[in-house]
């Protein structure tokens, strides 16, 4: 068995790297080459059928995927739009539930309203790789990518608590909403709780045990897995034990890990994360084979089933922009000192058209979908072949369709003139952060040691104050011994608290103030090591 798995695992991999270059070659996002090649794949003739077990999914991909989502994305932004993100990650998808479940029940025979939502439940959440890989390309406000970010953070909690009461009332045909409401509620709060306290424990670990890079490393890779398995076994929301406790520790990322370990942990991060994604979306295409039989067993037309697929497609598309013009009325009527008035032009109008067209679905709707049981008492599940064919019909439809036209609708539309005004100058705010940056430093400089009769007359001291007034650099370093490396690691955590306090504002992009904590990382490293 480990003879022919391993082989079929190293070829995915090389497969995956060979996709993604060809998809950056192409300037498309890669899920849509890896998803199209697993479909591709799969007509092979003589090629066994791969069967993902969901458990596969939700616990070895699933806690990953969101723990690294969780970690790059801005809280400060994130609590800036908390209004619509709040809105998108829970009424949106109830609302696109809602309506999946109506046109299930009147377009497909044999689904009730309850089968309905939970086709609704499975299919409502967009997917994060997919969006995040797809935006990758096209130029977006930020303000528009952090409701995206956010958004896809929490509405798979969101999406796998309706599936989970939508299979209650299969199963049972009722629903006391007493304890659908208690349910609810310990799922919210027990998911938050539970990767709140383990994201303290795992940083009391890592500040008070004696750990180093690799130690580290391991830890942060072991701990989403810990927050969503005692969250499940505890019966409420595992993803968003994931995501708070992942954007908890993101927070707190100075205070209990060091620069190295940051530096080797975003490489191995990046890698980790890029092969679970690749390994996902292939596997959603080589799923077909089995699906399809699926079908022809319940006695489904192909055809039909495809019909069915494009019709729940079409709802959820139409239900994203519906929402998403929805939210922008609301916005205007309801909190109208949130709007410039200067920037609020007929282009601006079709902003919601293109965030509505950004709900790609992905490896959670599929996940979800697997996990529909076989047997319901001693019968089969009803229609659950033709839940798992309209997920795929979906997942490949907003995938291709939406991904490979989202760049040409914001090139051709340019809903985002007149938006420039209400985000920062990138390059003016690097500027002006690095400007603020050395100038604190050669004031705390000069105000600790200038007086100091330690460092009168010595060499490498005004060096590092000459350093710091010119603004420049230099190769030669053999003025640096114990005691002014002392000195530059302190000026090192100097500008990491004057950047974490410069944060604090919120015009500045969290990403700027990110980028120029690393490039401080980086250069500790290397006066470390001289």
């Amino acid at each position: 068995m480990m003879h022919t798995f391993l082989p079929f695992v190293l070829v995915m991999i090389f497969v995956i790297v060979l996709l993604n270059i060809w998809a950056n070659k192409l300037k498309i996002a890669y899920p849509i080459l890896l998803v199209l090649a697993g479909l591709g794949i799969s007509f092979i003739p003589s090629l066994p059928i791969i069967k993902i077990d969901p458990d596969l999914i939700f616990f070895i991909f699933l806690p990953p995927l969101l723990f690294e989502a969780s970690w790059h994305i801005s809280f400060k932004e994130m609590k800036k739009w908390w209004r619509i993100i709040g809105s998108f990650a829970f009424l949106v998808v109830l609302f696109t539930a809602f309506l999946v479940a109506i046109v299930s029940n009147y377009f497909i025979p044999g689904f009730g309203i309850a089968l309905g939502f939970v086709l609704g439940g499975i299919v409502s959440p967009p997917d994060a790789v997919s969006t995040g890989a797809i935006t990758k390309f096209v130029k977006i406000p930020k303000s528009t990518a952090a409701i995206l970010e956010g958004e896809s953070l929490l509405n798979d909690a969101s999406s796998l608590i309706i599936l989970r009461f939508a299979l209650i009332a299969v199963s049972t045909g009722h629903l006391v909403w007493m304890d659908v409401a208690s349910q609810f509620t310990w799922m919210l709060i027990g998911g938050v709780g539970i990767g709140l306290i383990v994201a303290f424990l795992f940083m009391q670990i890592h500040k008070k045990w004696s750990t180093d890079g690799p130690s580290d490393i391991a830890l942060t890779l072991i701990a989403p897995y810990f927050m969503y398995w005692l969250a499940e076994q505890a019966h409420c929301s595992g993803v968003l034990a994931v995501v708070s406790g992942g954007i908890w520790m993101s927070a707190q990322r100075l205070v209990f890990l060091p620069s190295s370990s940051r530096i080797k942990g975003y490489n191995v991060w990046e890698s980790f994360v890029f092969i679970l994604n690749g390994s996902v979306f292939l596997l959603i295409g080589l799923e077909l084979p089995e699906i399809v039989e699926g079908i022809k067993g319940e006695g489904i037309p192909i055809r039909t089933a495809i019909g069915y697929g494009i019709i729940v497609t079409i709802v959820l598309v139409l239900a994203r922009i519906i929402s998403s013009y929805i939210a922008l009325l609301s916005t205007v009527i309801f909190r109208p000192t949130v709007v410039n008035a200067r920037i609020m032009t007929k282009r601006s109008w079709l902003s919601p058209l293109v965030l509505g067209w950004t709900g790609m679905r992905g490896v959670v709707s599929l996940a979800a979908a697997l996990s529909i049981p076989l047997q319901l008492g001693n019968e089969p599940f009803p229609h659950r072949n033709l839940i798992l064919f309209i997920t795929f019909v979906a997942i490949l439809l907003t995938l291709v369709v939406q991904g490979l036209t989202l760049p040409y609708m914001i090139k051709k539309l340019n809903p985002f003139r007149g938006l420039e005004n209400e985000e920062c100058d990138d390059f003016h705010t690097r500027t002006e952060i690095k400007k603020g940056l050395k100038q604190h430093v050669y004031v705390h400089i000069k105000n600790k040691y200038d007086n100091d009769e330690k460092w009168i007359g010595h060499v490498g001291m005004e060096k590092v104050l000459k350093h710091w007034e010119n603004q420049t650099n230099t190769e030669d370093i053999r003025w640096i011994d114990d005691n002014i490396k002392e000195v530059l690691l302190e000026m090192f955590a100097v500008q990491r608290a004057y950047l974490h306090e410069l944060n604090k504002d919120p015009n500045i992009n969290e990403e700027i103030i990110r980028a120029q904590i690393h490039q401080v990382d980086l250069e500790e490293e290397r006066i470390r090591f001289v």
